[in-house]
C-alpha cells in the first residue's frame, strides 16, 4: 500500500481506494483544523450564480453582438435555444454534483471519471474561464465613466495597448474594485453571499425600473423592433440561420456562471438536491435579462436614425451615453433617473461578477491544491474557512491583466470561451459514462446531448466556417496555444515533482 500523503496534523476529509495492476493506492484528501463553512442560503448561491451570468457584458452584448449579428427576433430565438441548451448541461451537473458534493466541480468530474491529465486539462481552462471575467468587470468601470463623465478618470500617465488607451487614474479605478471586493470575499462566505444578493437586488431593481419607463414611454413602440432581423445588407450577407448561429455561438461566454454552483456545494447549508432549482432559475433569469436588454436597446433609438440597425450601424463612430444603447434608451424615456437607475445596474452587475468569479476561482484552486495538483498554498483557509492564498493569487493576476488595456482583455476573454465549452464538456461526458455504469438511460442522452452542444460550440469558436465568422481572432488563437503549452509545462513539471515524492515516501516506507 503506497501512502501518497499523510500527517497526523491534517483530518482526513476523504478516503478512496483504487485497485489497479495488483496494487493498492490510498489517495488520502487532507485539510487542516479549518474548512470550508456551510453558511449559504439558496438565494446566495443563487445570487451568485446569477451575478456571474449577468455581468457587465450583458448590457453591451446588445449593441455588440446580438441586434449587430441576428436582429431582436435572431436574439430571441439564439437566447432561447442556448438557455434551453444550458438547462440541459444543467441536468448533468446536477447529476455530478450529487455523486461528488464537493468543490472543484468540473475538475473533481473529470478527475474522476478520466484520471488526472484530464482533470488537470479541464481544470487549467475552467480557472482561465473564471479569471479572465474578473479584470474585463472591473476595467469595465471604466468604460462607463467614460460614458457617463467623459475624461473625469483620464488622469495621470497613460499608454496605448492593441489600440486601446490605459490611463492611470483608470488603472486605479479599477485595480481598486479588485482589492476592496478581494476583502469583501475574505469575510467569509457568509458576508459574501450577503453582500452578492443586495448587489443582484440592485442590478434586478434598476432593469425593471427601466423596462417599466421604456415600455410606458410614447418614445418606444413595438414597429421600432422592425425588421425582426438584421437586413440583408451588402455588407452584411448572411442567412437567417447564420444570423442566429453567430448570436447561439457566445451561450458559453453569456452563460458561464451557472456552473459556479458545485464550486459552492462544500459552503451550501442546504441539500445538494435543491441546487439544480437554483441552476435552473439562473439559466432561466439569466437568459430572461438578456433578452430583455435586447429588446430596449433597440426599443429606442436616437431620432437622426430611422431604424434600430443604423444606429447599431453607427455605434463605433459614437461615443459616450449614445454609443452604448442600454443607458441611451433609459436615459431618452427617463432623463436622469432613468440614466440613474441603468447605471447602478450596470455597476452592480460588474461588481457582482467579481465577487462571483473570485468566489468560483477561488474554490477550483483551492480543490486543485486539495488533491495535490498544485502547491498546497493554494489550499490555506483563513479564520472564516475561506481560501484566501487563492483568492490573493486571483487578485494579483487579475490586477496584472487589467493593466494590459480592453483590447487584449477582449482576446483573452473570447479564447476563454473555449474553457466554459470545456468545463460543459468534460462534464457531460463524465455523466454520460457513469450512469452507464447505473444503467440510468436519461441522464445518458443528456449526457449525450450535453457534450455534443459543448464540443459544438469548441468547433464553431475554433474552426472558420464560410458565411458563419464567429471564429476566433488570430490574437485569441495565438493566446490559447500559449495557454496550452503553459499548461503542459506546469503540469509535466508538477508531475515529475509528485511522482519522485512518491518514490521517496515507497522508499521509506519499504526501509522502515
Amino acid at each position: 500500500m503506497l501512502i501518497i500523503e499523510t500527517s497526523i496534523a491534517f483530518d482526513i476529509i476523504q478516503l478512496t481506494h483504487h485497485i489497479n495492476k495488483g496494487k493498492t493506492f490510498l489517495f488520502i484528501m487532507q485539510n487542516n483544523d479549518k474548512h470550508l463553512e456551510r453558511k449559504l442560503t439558496p438565494l446566495n448561491v443563487w445570487s451568485l450564480a446569477f451575478g456571474c451570468v449577468i455581468g457587465w457584458s450583458a448590457f453591451v452584448m446588445p449593441g455588440t453582438i446580438f441586434l449587430k449579428n441576428a436582429g431582436p427576433m435572431g436574439t430571441l430565438i439564439a437566447i432561447e435555444t442556448a438557455s434551453f441548451v444550458m438547462l440541459i448541461i444543467s441536468y448533468n451537473y446536477s447529476y455530478m454534483l450529487k455523486k461528488f458534493p464537493m468543490a472543484g466541480g468540473e475538475f473533481i468530474y473529470a478527475k474522476h471519471a478520466f484520471g488526472n491529465i484530464h482533470g488537470f486539462l479541464c481544470a487549467w481552462f475552467l480557472s482561465l474561464s473564471y479569471l479572465s471575467v474578473i479584470p474585463l468587470n472591473a476595467t469595465a468601470l471604466n468604460l462607463i465613466m467614460r460614458a457617463v463623465f467623459g475624461e473625469a478618470f483620464e488622469f495621470g500617465f497613460h499608454y496605448v495597448i492593441a489600440g486601446y488607451d490605459v490611463y492611470f487614474g483608470e488603472m486605479l479605478l479599477a485595480i481598486g474594485a479588485l482589492v476592496l471586493f478581494a476583502v469583501v470575499s475574505s469575510f467569509g462566505i457568509q458576508f459574501t453571499g450577503k453582500v452578492q444578493t443586495f448587489m443582484v437586488m440592485v442590478l434586478l431593481g434598476g432593469i425593471i425600473i427601466v423596462l417599466c419607463g421604456v415600455a410606458f414611454s410614447p418614445s418606444s413602440s413595438t414597429m421600432n423592433l422592425m425588421p425582426m432581423f438584421h437586413p440583408v445588407m451588402p455588407n452584411f450577407s448572411r442567412s437567417i440561420t447564420a444570423q442566429v448561429i453567430a448570436v447561439l455561438v457566445t451561450a458559453p461566454q453569456s452563460f458561464v456562471g451557472f456552473d459556479t454552483v458545485p464550486q459552492l456545494i462544500e459552503e451550501s447549508n442546504f441539500p445538494a438536491e435543491r441546487l439544480k432549482v437554483v441552476m435552473d432559475t439562473s439559466i432561466i433569469c439569466g437568459g430572461f435579462v438578456y433578452i430583455v436588454l435586447t429588446m430596449i436597446a433597440c426599443s429606442v433609438f436616437p431620432a437622426v436614425y430611422t431604424a434600430w440597425f443604423t444606429y447599431i450601424d453607427s455605434l463605433p463612430r459614437l461615443s459616450g451615453i449614445e454609443a452604448i444603447p442600454t443607458l441611451n434608451a433609459a436615459y431618452t424615456v427617463m432623463g436622469r433617473a432613468g440614466l440613474f437607475c441603468i447605471v447602478a445596474s450596470v455597476i452592480a452587475a460588474m461588481l457582482t461578477g467579481i465577487v462571483g468569479f473570485y468566489t468560483a476561482t477561488s474554490r477550483v484552486l483551492y480543490s486543485m491544491a486539495r488533491d495535490g495538483m498544485i502547491p498546497s498554498w493554494f489550499r490555506y483557509l483563513n479564520k472564516h474557512g475561506v481560501p484566501t492564498h487563492a483568492g490573493l493569487f486571483c487578485l494579483v493576476i487579475a490586477g496584472a491583466t487589467s493593466l494590459l488595456g480592453r483590447a487584449v482583455l477582449g482576446w483573452v476573454f473570447d479564447m476563454a470561451s473555449i474553457g466554459g465549452s470545456i468545463g460543459f464538456a468534460y462534464t457531460s461526458i463524465s455523466a454520460c459514462k457513469y450512469s452507464f455504469t447505473e444503467k440510468r438511460a436519461d441522464i445518458m442522452i443528456f449526457g449525450i446531448l450535453g457534450f455534443v452542444f459543448s464540443v459544438s460550440f469548441a468547433v464553431l469558436l475554433l474552426v472558420p466556417i464560410p458565411g458563419l465568422n464567429v471564429s476566433l481572432s488570430t490574437e485569441s488563437y495565438i493566446l490559447l496555444i500559449v495557454w496550452l503549452v503553459l499548461g503542459a509545462v506546469f503540469f509535466y513539471r508538477r508531475n515529475l515533482k509528485h511522482v519522485r515524492e512518491q518514490a521517496k515516501a515507497a522508499k521509506e516506507i519499504n526501509a522502515a
